[in-house]
């Protein structure tokens, strides 16, 4: 595991399941981490739970300004930025007829539009560092369509893009950028909670290691794309 003492990172959507994992995961490693979500119970919460080194801030990254506040409240506190990991995400799965404007929209702002506004935020600090990473958590969903996933699946198709592009964009300006792509994970996502058992399903520890492995590379190395999919999915 990479040792990660001195490093601050943020990490969005991370008072349960995939964000969880990958805080704790970063703290294990020595980093300050920033969680964050929507509501302030869950945030108050995970970060009394996760100790010292831990800064909740409430904000909706659907909104580019709340984005802005993130990052701006982050190197306020700690005075840098080394890492943004981009998790928060949701999904509506519903045919196209069936999906109103609004429920398109939120998939967008959350699943798409966060991942921009936070990175745009984060850029200059994380240039600073010299060895800046972005790291976006995306979904197999995002180069494989399926039925009743025309918002999901076009938000996370998008996010591959936009992750691919940035890549390019800010290679020479000392930030790394990479995309994890898990397929089933046994976690919250869409208020599905997770069993206490190891399933078939990947957990979120797998995807908190992802992470991990993404960044412990020297800096002459890049990971760009990690796609995880469970070894033995169910049958039929």
């Amino acid at each position: 595991m990479s040792d990660l003492t001195g490093k601050v990172a943020i990490v969005t959507g991370s008072t349960k399941g995939i964000g969880r994992a990958i805080a704790e995961h970063l703290l294990e490693a020595g980093a300050s981490v920033v969680v964050n979500a929507r509501s302030a119970g869950p945030v108050e919460a995970i970060a009394l739970a996760l100790g010292d080194r831990v800064l909740g801030i409430v904000a909706d990254v659907g909104d580019a300004i709340q984005c802005q506040r993130l990052v701006d409240e982050t190197v306020e506190h700690f005075g840098r930025l080394d890492i943004l990991v981009n998790n928060a995400g949701l999904g509506i799965f519903k045919p196209l007829s069936e999906m109103t404007v609004e429920e398109w929209q939120l998939q967008v702002d959350v699943n798409l539009g966060s991942v921009f506004y936070c990175s745009k935020a984060a850029l200059p600090h994380l240039s600073a560092t010299t060895d800046g990473f972005i790291v976006n958590i995306a979904s197999l969903a995002s180069r494989n369509p399926f039925a009743g996933g025309t918002g999901y699946n076009a938000s996370k198709f998008g996010a591959l893009g936009l992750t691919e592009a940035m890549m390019l964009d800010v290679r020479y300006d000392d930030v790394r950028v990479s995309i994890v792509m898990p397929g089933s994970v046994d976690s919250y996502f869409n208020h599905r909670e997770q069993v206490p058992e190891r399933t078939w399903r990947l957990h979120v520890e797998d995807c908190a290691v992802a992470v991990l492995q993404v960044l412990s590379y020297p800096k002459e190395a890049h990971v760009s794309r990690i796609e995880m999919r469970p070894s033995q999915p169910k049958r039929g």
